[in-house]
């Protein structure tokens, strides 16, 4: 018969292993609410031995939420092909199945959490913020955006954030339903400031010639005819 050994820990294996325990712990609550020693305990090591790894709590959770905030760039990343609609929606999708599963820590993350102030929690929350909009104009296929179309996407991000965090107080609207409502938000804020811009129309007539009847683009439209329409009697 053999016995089990456990197996010692590189140094650099320590630290991601007790960054998951606790990016885990503060996806299901506050992290103002989660102990070192419950990190420690979930890790399966001592309190001394977290903070021969971290000084502090602090410090743990930054390396948290850097994490946390690679994972949720990453989100917007989508590959360049189809009407823009639809991978808008694909976008929010999986934006969504990340505030879903880490919504404590998804808070934490956007509003600073215990570390509120922290420049380094503002650096990550600018980084994903900076990281949605290169890769919105990467879609648009502009690299020198004009000063509508920069307001228009960097206040959709701020309103896909905002939104999430309202959404997480409750849950009251379904998360479909919401999805499909943030990619119909880019499209009227686009179309708002294009009625000013030449240059930003033209890029819209591009991009909705190559909208699909069933995208949501199209199916926006169709709400807004049907909401100009006299009610039938």
């Amino acid at each position: 018969m053999t016995t089990g050994v456990r197996r010692r820990m590189g140094v650099e294996e320590r630290r991601q292993q007790l960054i998951g325990v606790a990016l885990e712990l503060f996806s299901r609550r506050s992290p103002d609410e989660v102990s070192i020693d419950e990190i420690a305990s979930a890790a399966g090591i001592s309190r001394p031995l977290v903070y021969h790894y971290f000084p502090g709590k602090l410090s743990l959770y930054e390396a948290a939420l850097q994490r946390a905030s690679d994972d949720l760039a990453s989100r917007f990343v989508e590959a360049e092909d189809g009407p823009l609609g639809a991978r808008l929606l694909r976008v929010m999708r999986r934006f969504f199945d990340f505030v879903d599963d880490h919504g404590p820590g998804f808070s934490a993350l956007m509003r600073g959490g215990p570390a509120v102030g922290s420049s380094t929690t503002n650096a990550l929350v600018d980084g994903v913020r900076q990281a949605a909009y290169l890769q919105i104009l990467s879609h648009l296929k502009v690299e020198n955006p004009p000063a509508r179309l920069e307001l228009v996407i960097r206040s959709w991000i701020s309103l896909v954030e905002s939104t999430a965090l309202i959404w997480l107080d409750g849950r009251r609207i379904p998360r479909g339903e919401l999805e499909v409502q943030l990619v119909h938000d880019f499209a009227a804020l686009a179309a708002v400031s294009a009625a000013y811009d030449d240059e930003l129309a033209g890029l819209l007539r591009t991009v909705l010639k190559d909208e699909s009847p069933e995208g949501p683009f199209s199916d926006l439209a169709v709400r807004l005819i049907t909401l100009a329409s006299p009610p039938s009697a």
